[in-house]
């Protein structure tokens, strides 16, 4: 479908993978079905979306702006001007875009932009991808016409009235992932005869989780594992590799690493756990601590609530792991509940659902 003049939509949203890639998959959709719209991003100096963005195909520009500390810190002295400087900014660029439609995925830059474009009466809407909202999206919640989320009961937080369930947008290969284990198995030179575990400690790998499957590598001698590390552990761990054991800085197939496990162990980032469910493969989640507002925590907590995957908190995984793990794999019924219980959580077409109210918003504008 065509506009009769190209739509010109912004879209703010970084700081983390989490709030970046769910915006550029919202932009590809676009693309895909204006081909004459105009895409700006707007991000937060000096983030990585400055750099994933453009790498993209896509322009932005940068706002001077930060999160608050949670500890004491002179770098919180500089905030109200961070806020004040962006505002103005962000202004300046809704002034001179002039943008139909902002589009917000969470991180610093998207509260100035989203306030600003809400002020000017341009149609926004927000992604939330957690089961718990960050603070500049429960603010920008009261203000904004759609508010786009991954699970339900966010009325706790944002005004039911505004609220569709849409999910969280996922990479186009794993929606429509049709591997045969064969394959998987082929490609990461494994033995189809045994059971494959799958970690994910994120692009930078966990800390804690690395020291977590060293520690009980004699644990695992009877299955075979493949280890994405992280680029930053990778030196520390790669003389662990054997025949059994695959360490890997990076996954760059994760289609055929879902497709080659039988069980995994990961983070609970959203973004993690949306493409999860689409995997639909039986999961111990190790969420990180250190996440702002525990959101990794609330997020695993939400998936395990529908006996969809189990989880083990850092602080608990010297005493419990070993139990925890030899329950799961032993267990075949447990296995196949927790997956078919997480195949039911999956929203496949989150993206496409994203893009349709967006376009009711631009209808209606």
């Amino acid at each position: 479908m065509y506009s009769v003049k190209p739509y010109k939509i912004i879209i703010s949203g970084g700081g983390t993978g989490g709030h970046i890639y769910p915006a550029i998959s919202i932009a590809n959709e676009c693309r895909n079905r204006w081909s004459d719209c105009e895409i700006l991003f707007v991000g937060a100096n000096d983030r990585m979306e400055m750099q994933k963005v453009p790498a993209a195909g896509y322009d932005i520009k940068g706002l001077w702006i930060s999160g608050l500390q949670r500890s004491l810190s002179r770098k919180n002295l500089m905030f109200p001007l961070k806020v004040i400087k962006s505002l103005k900014d962000a202004g300046k660029i809704i002034k001179e875009f002039k943008p139909d439609i902002a589009i917000g995925t969470g991180g610093y830059a998207s509260g100035p932009l989203l306030f600003m474009a809400n002020r000017k009466g341009i149609k926004t809407l927000i992604q939330e991808q957690n089961s718990y909202p960050g603070i500049t999206n429960k603010l920008l919640g009261k203000k904004v016409d759609v508010i786009c989320t991954a699970s339900d009961g966010l009325e706790r937080f944002f005004p039911k009235d505004k609220i569709v369930l849409t999910g969280n947008p996922v990479r186009q290969d794993l929606v429509s992932m049709n591997h045969d284990k064969a394959t998987a198995i082929e490609h990461f030179n494994l033995d189809s005869g045994k059971q494959t575990l799958l970690v994910l400690g994120g692009s930078l790998g966990s800390r804690r989780i690395n020291q977590l499957i060293f520690k009980n590598l004699e644990l695992f001698k009877d299955i075979q594992v493949i280890w994405q590390c992280g680029k930053i552990y990778y030196d520390q761990y790669k003389d662990a590799e054997t025949e059994n054991v695959k360490v890997m800085a990076f996954i760059d197939r994760m289609d055929l690493a879902y497709a080659a496990a039988n069980v995994i162990i990961s983070r609970s980032g959203a973004g993690t756990i949306s493409e999860l469910a689409l995997v639909a493969k039986p999961v111990i989640f190790i969420p990180s601590p250190h996440v702002a507002e525990d959101h990794q925590t609330k997020n695993a907590l939400a998936v395990v609530s529908n006996d969809a995957a189990l989880m083990i908190q850092e602080k608990d995984l010297d005493e419990n792991f070993t139990m925890v793990w030899n329950q799961l794999l032993e267990d075949k019924k447990l296995q196949q509940r927790l997956s078919d219980n997480f195949k039911k959580l999956a929203l496949p077409n989150a993206t496409s659902d994203i893009v349709n109210h967006m376009e009711k918003l631009l209808h209606d504008a």
